[in-house]
């Protein structure tokens, strides 16, 4: 990109030869990982452009070298990064692609990602809040997303989708590149935000296509909605489906159908996943000098603490202890 302006070029946060403050200042910006040079003799020349703003984030990075980047599993967001020249293997879960600017990377928070960017391969990122992300997928379908989003890793960035995302991509960063841009008003970037999260959920394939590009799911029928007023009302104790069938005088594989049908879900996840809901507002509300995570997880059924933490991260992208603590 020689004779052109960076991207993002008045938000640089940093520009340096040091792979330590590289790995550092990354990291902070995005989360822990490796950084390594892949090639003894090469010479680092990595900077960092960032526009963080709400529940999204522009990013300008370029390492000036072969590197290899291994953060594991993103947890608590998503990226979309775009090769402005060069290659890029990502490897993230089973899926592998070589990222080009014409084949965007999107990395799903569930897999392991390890990466190993070119020589010459400068990338303008695009972060994504992923509790935002998965509301703002909710509200679309008219209801609460219960599963991950795992999305296609492969971006094709010639199709005509792609293309209209990658225009509000530009626009954002010509924005953040303003003093007076668009970003630095809150009301504009929320529209903003919004319109950014909406194309990305149209234009790249993931686990809720199907349901987002069909019809809307219908309304639950009074049986559902008896066995949902029943688990919302007795989480606390032992459930069983069996249990919960007779309270609503049905039988067992009916509200198994009736849930899976409706709900996209089983008695027993939605039981879980009121359970988590109501162990997170205690923890919000705790004192973490009284209160335990084991203590409040056993009030709410959950015995087994590796496999609570577990859930409860999948469901809200932080560990119990860390909503204690906040």
């Amino acid at each position: 990109m020689q004779g052109e302006e960076l991207p993002l070029a008045n938000r640089q946060r940093f520009h340096t030869a040091d792979i330590w403050e590289a790995r550092a200042e990354v990291g902070r910006a995005f989360c822990p990982h490796e950084l390594h040079i892949t090639q003894r003799s090469a010479t680092l020349d990595a900077r960092l452009h960032a526009a963080p703003l709400d529940r999204t984030g522009l990013y300008y990075l370029d390492y000036g070298t072969e590197v290899r980047i291994t953060p594991g599993d993103l947890e608590s967001f998503f990226l979309v990064q775009i090769p402005l020249a060069g290659h890029a293997k990502i490897t993230c879960g089973r899926e592998e692609i070589v990222s080009s600017p014409e084949l965007a990377s999107v990395p799903s928070p569930a897999g392991k990602l390890d990466m190993r960017w070119g020589a010459g391969n400068p990338q303008l990122i695009v972060w994504f809040d992923r509790a935002s992300l998965e509301s703002h997928l909710g509200s679309l379908l008219g209801r609460v997303v219960r599963r991950p989003i795992r999305f296609s890793l492969g971006m094709d960035l010639t199709a005509a989708d792609s293309r209209s995302w990658l225009n509000i991509v530009d626009l954002l960063r010509r924005e953040a590149e303003r003093p007076d841009g668009m970003t630095s008003r809150p009301v504009v970037t929320q529209q903003l935000e919004s319109l950014l999260m909406t194309q990305l959920l149209m234009a790249q394939p993931h686990t809720y296509t199907p349901a987002l590009l069909g019809e809307q799911p219908r309304v639950a029928p009074p049986a559902v909605r008896r066995a949902m007023d029943v688990i919302e009302g007795h989480a606390a104790e032992p459930l069983t489906v069996a249990e919960i069938a007779e309270c609503v005088g049905v039988g067992v594989r009916a509200l198994q159908e009736g849930f899976r049908r409706h709900l996209d879900t089983t008695p027993l996840a939605y039981l879980r996943m009121v359970r988590l809901d109501r162990v997170r507002k205690e923890l919000l509300t705790a004192d973490p000098g009284a209160t335990t995570v084991t203590a409040v997880a056993s009030r709410w059924g959950f015995l087994h603490p590796g496999r609570f933490s577990l859930a409860y991260r999948t469901q809200f992208g932080e560990s119990p202890s860390e909503t204690l603590r906040a």
